[in-house]
């Protein structure tokens, strides 16, 4: 799982890739054009941005006529929520434990 972890934390670790799957959350499906109307980079840099959200299964493709179409597969964040929760609980527990401890100090 831990594979998994990190693949996604790679692929969004990115700010231009981030941007683009954030975009295509928000929007919903694009084509390459339209994503890299708004990107601010090349169209190669945006085709190379989707191949890794594409491999990271974080996004699907669809093509239409000479079209590719991408759109967002948020459930792929799946692991990644699963984690964050996992992290807040750890920490949640600590934050606890040292309220507990400075409460009994201040008795």
């Amino acid at each position: 799982m831990s594979q998994l972890y990190d693949s996604l934390f790679r692929t969004l670790a990115d700010p231009t890739r981030r941007a683009i799957f954030e975009r295509l959350c928000r929007n919903g499906e694009q084509t390459v054009a339209a994503l890299t109307a708004q990107s601010g980079v090349s169209q190669p840099a945006v085709s190379k941005h989707l191949g890794v959200l594409k491999r990271a299964r974080l996004v699907r493709e669809r093509h239409e006529g000479r079209q590719t179409h991408y759109r967002a597969q948020p459930r792929a964040l799946a692991p990644l929520m699963d984690w964050t929760s996992q992290m807040a609980g750890f920490w949640q527990s600590r934050i606890d434990d040292l309220e507990d401890l400075l409460n009994r100090m201040d008795q």
